[in-house]
């Protein structure tokens, strides 16, 4: 089995960690409500995906 022959240095390590960080949400607007929805999510305002009514929105 393989072994390391040396430690890897700090900056070694950091580089190889530098896109790890988080991004944002991508969001886009629903053509039906505008509402802000994250990509290939059903909208939680009207309930459409797609150009479709998928889920049954009740009004509060």
């Amino acid at each position: 089995m393989a072994v390391p022959k040396r430690k890897h240095s700090n900056a070694r390590t950091g580089a190889r960690r530098s896109h790890h960080a988080k991004k944002p949400r991508q969001l886009t607007f629903c053509p039906k409500c505008s509402a802000g929805v994250p990509t290939h999510m059903v909208c939680p305002k009207c309930g459409y995906y797609m150009g479709r009514q998928v889920v049954e929105v009740l009004e509060s």
